[in-house]
């Protein structure tokens, strides 16, 4: 009996991105909190200032991309760079916009709120399909990382509105939007349970349930990442920009290094046979 390897066409790629394990969301949180650190490292430390060091990430960004986009798979090392510097820049969008400009932070949660939600439009109006396990031709990988930008961009504006505009704190900000996660995820799991995981109603709330909790880590690791970082005087702990970013980027690479042998968040083949054959009828449709 022979096996043949299903090859994907200049146009149908196996999936791009992880599967949706505790790595996943382990090295997200641990990406925002980077992006939280090593922007305010990199502006304020080495003295580079907004503009230029948003130069400097824009351009790495680019090249991260350009490397993701040209890749047929999954690759953890490139995917995760690629979430790393996405965090950074989404970061520094937000502050540009605030700190330069001075844009207040009411007015940027809801501006990437509207730009986030006419994304996740546009991806559906296009694709009929929000699941990141669809992400098999490069229209969609569009459509992912432009929401993934969104995404970094909101929570830090609404991070730093609910930590520093209302007053709440940081860690106290971190217990806040780490329970409305896990509010999240209670409610997806009680409803799975009621509904025939096989429903489009079932994939829905799925959807939805990652969409909002993907959101939300992003002010979760940017709390956290304020906490360890900043003063005593201003409420954290006093580790610094420097060596915060240093061990969230240690632990980010062995996550990766771990992953990239081990290969358990790879979406299987037939997970890929899967999304390919929702793309067919989503094309015949």
């Amino acid at each position: 009996m022979t096996t043949t390897t299903r090859v994907p066409t200049a146009r149908q790629m196996l999936n791009k991105v992880p599967e949706v394990t505790l790595y996943f969301w382990l090295i997200k949180v641990l990406c925002t909190t980077v992006g939280e650190t090593f922007a305010d490292n990199l502006n304020q430390k080495l003295n580079l200032g907004l503009t230029n060091t948003t130069y400097i990430m824009g351009a790495a960004l680019l090249v991260s991309l350009a490397y993701q986009f040209r890749s047929r798979r999954y690759i953890p090392g490139v995917y995760w760079l690629t979430v790393v510097l996405i965090s950074v820049v989404g970061t520094l969008i937000t502050d540009n916009l605030t700190d330069n400009l001075g844009v207040s932070l009411v007015i940027t949660t809801v501006v990437f709120s509207v730009a986030l939600a006419a994304t996740f439009a546009g991806w559906f109006a296009s694709e009929k399909t929000l699941s990141i396990h669809s992400i098999t031709t490069t229209r969609r990988e569009g459509w992912y990382w432009l929401a993934i930008l969104f995404t970094f961009a909101l929570g830090t504006a609404a991070g730093d509105l609910v930590a520093e505009k209302l007053a709440v704190g940081y860690w106290k900000s971190a217990l806040l939007f780490a329970g409305v996660i896990a509010v999240i995820t209670a409610v997806h799991y009680l409803l799975r349970a009621r509904l025939n995981v096989t429903s489009a109603r079932h994939t829905s709330n799925a959807v939805l349930a990652f969409w909002l909790a993907y959101i939300l880590t992003r002010p979760l690791g940017a709390s956290i990442g304020d906490y360890l970082s900043q003063t005593t005087k201003h409420g954290g702990l006093g580790l610094g920009t420097v060596v915060t970013s240093v061990i969230f980027l240690g632990a980010i690479l062995a996550l990766v290094i771990y992953l990239s042998i081990t290969k358990v968040d790879r979406i299987s083949d037939d997970g890929d046979d899967a999304a390919t054959a929702d793309l067919e009828r989503g094309a015949r449709g």
